[in-house]
């Protein structure tokens, strides 16, 4: 497959400006958590336990209210242990470590359609089993409620593009340029020498927003809106921060906020927190888990 040259939208970059007339839900001082919202996160496995760690916290960082995590079932007690603020659902596992697929989302109907937000992606490797665990987790997510497909769930839609078509779309995809690449079938080097046209290609495509990270982060949505965001730090390219930015989006998701909106401004709050970090550090060598406390200074002002 190659990128064709079609009609495409003309880019926003996202600003101050731009989120001012996209805000987030309004915060009223007497919000509980369930009014800011209840995230639900898929992910993990026995070799990266940690990213749904990440995603977790990022969620809560981000507002959410309330926050549940479903991992393998060895993992299950430490990550409980190390996120206290969390509900922890032990999942059926596999031989190599992974979630087993479909198997494993039967336990997660009742989670699932309670959620505001679904995030399944952190610390999940490729695999046969993600194509089940994603045909079996749309079917259970709640008519109201987001889904956003990070990293191996995203290319997970390979061979099923009409997968999503019942969420309408409310859903959000965070591929990387390699991840685009696998999804679509093509050559990494196309992608990302024409990415806010296949950012869009992929949006139109599975009904869904798109952010496709990089240096240059291309939003996409499919009904053809376009948004650049140019202003992160190269810090962020490091393990874990792409876990960090699904969390967020998802977050601001569950408080309420719009597909779109959510990942503008998600992106812009990741990007936001890593200048923050390069001032009062390095441009290099800060933790993606370091971001996490940087988060609300971007996204929970009224």
């Amino acid at each position: 497959m190659t990128a064709r040259p079609v009609p495409f939208a003309r880019p926003v970059p996202v600003t101050r400006a731009l989120l001012r007339r996209m805000p987030l839900p309004a915060l009223a001082s007497d919000d509980d958590k369930e009014a800011r919202g209840r995230v639900l996160v898929v992910g993990g496995s026995m070799l990266v336990p940690g990213a749904i760690l990440l995603a977790g916290i990022a969620a809560l960082r981000a507002g959410a209210g309330k926050l549940q995590l479903a991992t393998v079932r060895g993992a299950a007690v430490n990550l409980g242990l190390a996120v206290p603020e969390a509900l922890v659902v032990p999942l059926a596992q596999t031989r190599a470590g992974e979630i087993a697929g479909s198997r494993a989302a039967d336990s997660l109907g009742p989670y699932a359609a309670a959620a505001d937000a679904v995030l399944i992606g952190p610390g999940i490797s490729g695999g046969r089993s993600v194509h089940g665990l994603l045909a079996a987790m749309v079917a259970r997510v709640g008519e109201n409620a987001t889904l956003v497909l990070d990293g191996a769930a995203v290319v997970g839609l390979r061979d099923d593009q009409k997968l999503l078509t019942t969420l309408r779309g409310r859903v959000v995809l965070t591929p990387h340029a390699g991840e685009m690449a696998s999804l679509l079938g093509l050559d990494r080097h196309e992608v990302e020498k024409a990415a806010p046209v296949i950012a869009q290609q992929a949006a139109r495509r599975f009904g869904a927003t798109v952010v496709l990270k990089g240096a240059q982060s291309w939003i996409a949505q499919a009904h053809g809106g376009l948004f650049r965001f140019s202003g992160g730090s190269v810090g962020l390219g490091t393990s874990g921060s792409g876990d960090t930015l699904a969390g967020i989006i998802a977050g601001l998701a569950a408080r309420g906020a719009s597909p779109g909106t959510a990942a503008a401004w998600g992106v812009w709050a990741h990007g936001a927190a890593g200048r923050k970090l390069a001032q009062k550090m390095a441009k290099v060598g800060f933790l993606a888990r370091e971001l996490l406390a940087e988060v609300p200074a971007f996204v929970g002002r009224k």
